[in-house]
């Protein structure tokens, strides 16, 4: 079994779901709670990954992180190597790949809070910064948690926008999604259901925690 595919799948599990957190956070909170002029363009536009078929997004990807790419020409420039094909372009395209399901957990926790809350800290003087990471969070843990365990769910299941943008490259992008279906091409069946298996209980566990935050939230 191809154990550097599940290593490279987790790790970039691991990093998407940790980077969304940090960026995702306070988008959601000002789209739960601001009122602006185009509001629902934007969130449109956070949400279209969600409604896109994987392949439009990986071209579009390819497009950006090319070396002609409004992101590819400057970073290849900068580092001397391609986007394409490299672990960080692929742990690019699945943060924003995955953008959706960290901005609307968190947002519905958000919009959850008691208002009372916030207008004691803005009587109380807090900056709406000071109000977010004191008052927000502590009382969105729940959420917060929830749009991790998707996000983590849905980078481990990728497929189509991983193998556009970074290919099968071994101990680089090559994920499990990609390795049991090039075990399914050379009908090596046996090493397909291994590590498909593998996926059941870390599926099902992070499904039962997301199920049981919801419960009590």
């Amino acid at each position: 079994m191809e154990w550097q595919a599940f290593y490279v799948t987790l790790k970039l599990a691991a990093i998407a779901t940790t980077v969304l957190m940090v960026v995702a956070a306070p988008v959601a909170c000002v789209l739960a709670y601001a009122r602006f002029p185009g509001k629902s363009l934007v969130e449109a536009l956070l949400y279209l990954p969600m409604a896109l078929p994987p392949t439009v997004l990986g071209f579009y990807f390819i497009m950006v992180l090319g070396p002609r790419g409004i992101a590819g020409r400057p970073w290849e420039a900068l580092t001397g190597q391609s986007l394409l094909f490299t672990f960080t372009g692929i742990a690019l395209a699945s943060v924003l790949y995955s953008v959706p399901f960290a901005i609307q957990p968190m947002k519905a926790a958000f919009r959850k809070i008691d208002r009372r809350l916030l207008e004691s800290a803005s009587v109380l003087g807090l900056s709406p910064a000071a109000a977010f990471v004191r008052v927000v969070l502590p009382n969105s843990i729940g959420g917060i948690i929830a749009a991790a365990v998707l996000v983590f769910l849905h980078t481990i299941g990728a497929f189509g926008v991983l193998i556009m943008v970074g290919g099968s490259i071994p101990g680089v992008t090559k994920v499990a999604s990609i390795a049991i279906y090039e075990a399914v091409e050379a009908m090596d069946y046996r090493a397909a259901h291994l590590m498909s298996l593998c996926f059941l209980p870390i599926s099902y566990v992070f499904l039962l925690i997301a199920n049981k935050l919801g419960e009590e939230s």
